[in-house]
């Protein structure tokens, strides 16, 4: 994800695309939590800084979006459910947030983060954990699920996709739904490098308000947190935007290697998302034990767009996944 242009939505791009009415969103009030515990934790020779509310037996990690961003936007919200009588911890992925920002790309891969994953749950000594990945957390939950078949007692796959080629495909669908012409000046512009002309922005501004957080202003941890990327992590994993991807997760895709998932699995997905409601549905199809919880007026921040239904699903799937 990268940070918008401008606070507010555009009204139309430079070439006219104008953006279609979207759905009333809640207005997210929330009041930042102070964690119960700071923990820094020694990774790869650098330091993470992990965050934790409660002090429940069950532990829910959250892997958040990015890659590159911190875990502002996802560990604000789900605070909460340390009220629920679970543990619930955060980390700053290596490279963003209050962690260690070292300069070496060789450690910006999917691999070497579902390691860093496993270190940080040893570290909480919490045996197996509820892990939830959101958006890029999403594929790092199902790599560390994979890679460490006993970390995981059960898994939320949030907004999220296993198979990044057909992914993009799809996603190539909501840029055509800008109009042609749009989408000409999009690709013109990304031709040239030019990506930060006010109508490539725009254009981009306005998929980012279609598929990214539909709600009429965004809440202060998302801006926070988009206002604190990582670029380099962002560009080497990624790419410039959400929707012109060059980066190392470009081929990236565990779709043949779902099934090797058992745990439980709650995937998520909103119906406006822009890592699609179709990606989801493999991802159901592909692990045996899993449900899809979708939400209706949402597109990638269910937790901002409906956050009474969607509290209400997790917290049922974790006290039904809950105890030994």
């Amino acid at each position: 994800m990268r940070r918008l242009p401008e606070r507010r939505l555009l009204a139309a791009s430079a070439t006219g695309a104008g953006l279609a009415r979207l759905e009333p969103c809640p207005r997210f009030e929330m009041s930042e939590r102070a964690p119960d515990e700071t923990i820094r934790i020694a990774v790869d020779g650098h330091e993470v800084v992990a965050y934790s509310f409660g002090a429940g037996k069950e532990t829910l990690l959250l892997a958040n979006g990015g890659p590159g961003l911190p875990c502002d936007y996802l560990r604000e919200p789900h605070a909460q459910l340390a009220d629920a009588g679970f543990r619930v911890v955060a980390w700053d992925q290596l490279g963003c947030g209050q962690s260690d920002k070292p300069l070496d790309p060789s450690l910006w891969t999917i691999k070497r983060y579902a390691a860093e994953t496993e270190t940080v749950r040893a570290a909480l000594g919490a045996g197996p954990v509820h892990l939830l990945g959101q958006s890029w957390g999403s594929f790092l939950a199902l790599e560390y699920a994979l890679s460490y078949p006993d970390g995981a007692k059960s898994l939320i796959i949030a907004n999220g996709a296993a198979d990044i080629p057909h992914l993009l495909g799809e996603m190539r669908r909501l840029r055509h739904a800008l109009g042609p012409e749009t989408e000409e000046m999009m690709q013109r512009h990304e031709a040239q490098g030019s990506l930060d002309h006010p109508e490539y922005e725009a254009a981009i501004t306005l998929l980012y308000r279609r598929h990214i957080c539909r709600c009429d202003e965004w809440p202060a941890p998302l801006e926070r947190t988009f206002a604190s990327m990582n670029k380099a992590v962002y560009g080497a994993m990624w790419g410039a935007n959400e929707y012109c991807v060059t980066g190392s997760l470009k081929g990236w895709s565990r779709l043949a290697d779902l099934p090797r998932i058992t745990v439980p699995t709650l995937v998520v997905t909103g119906m406006h998302d822009e890592l699609v409601p179709e990606s989801s549905g493999l991802i159901v199809q592909g692990i045996p034990y899993a449900e899809l919880a979708s939400f209706t007026n949402s597109s990638h921040m269910p937790f901002y767009e409906e956050p009474d239904a969607y509290f209400a699903r997790l917290t049922k799937f974790l006290k039904a996944n809950s105890g030994s």
